[in-house]
């Protein structure tokens, strides 16, 4: 919000934003389990960092950006713009929710994306989401409690950004969506009030480049 109030009206094409929905991970050890496994290291501290966004927040939101894409349309009473985009994450022997959605202004109707993403088992790759990645070693590691996919950040950014685009994260978390635009070719601007995280994320990066691109998805369609 600090950050928000001295951007110009409309700075960003587009804003894809994943605020905490509730309250709740930090009164766990782990999301989930105590003991995590399938690889969190962050150990939780009940923290004022973990504060679902005010109305106030969204309104800003829409000043600064052209439009948006906000997860966690479910948890929130916001004015949001009819189109969803449904994120299946082909788990349906976990405990946790199948699916996650987003609300987003840039179309009226619903888009769904399949990829697998529950505990050890990760998709395979954008088109072929639904089906399991066999090495595990390739997987992505995880270093934040709600982490969302690199591919699901490269399918957003093929399907709805253009050339140009300058994309604005106000929750950067496990920096996933970071990755994704260095992979897409996406000038980025994102935002984490947690050190920790902060510093996760932008060491995270850092391996992906200097590892040649570990994650490979196809181009932005220009």
């Amino acid at each position: 919000m600090t950050a928000m109030k001295d951007m110009p009206d409309k700075a960003y094409e587009l804003a894809i934003v994943d605020p905490p929905y509730f309250s709740g991970p930090e009164r766990r050890t782990f999301y989930g389990n105590r003991i995590s496994s399938i690889g969190v290291t962050r150990v939780y501290k009940k923290s004022p960092f973990w504060q679902p966004p005010e109305i106030e927040y969204f309104t800003e939101l829409q000043r600064v950006s052209m439009s948006y894409i906000f997860w966690g349309r479910n948890y929130f009473n916001f004015p949001f713009h009819s189109g969803t985009i449904v994120w299946d994450k082909c788990n349906e022997s976990s405990s946790f929710s199948d699916c996650e959605l987003a609300a987003t202004d840039l179309m009226d109707h619903v888009r769904v994306f399949r990829f697998m993403w529950s505990g050890m088992l990760q998709g395979e790759s954008i088109k072929n989401g639904s089906k399991m990645q066999g090495n595990k070693k390739l997987n992505e590691k995880r270093i934040h409690p709600t982490q969302k996919p690199v591919a699901l950040y490269c399918w957003l950014l093929q399907k709805f950004a253009r050339t140009g685009y300058k994309i604005l994260d106000t929750h950067l978390g496990s920096g996933s969506i970071a990755i994704a635009c260095d992979i897409m070719g996406y000038d980025l601007e994102g935002y984490e009030i947690d050190k920790e995280y902060f510093e996760a994320a932008k060491a995270r990066l850092e391996q992906h480049q200097r590892q040649g691109k570990i994650f490979e998805m196809p181009v932005a369609e220009k």
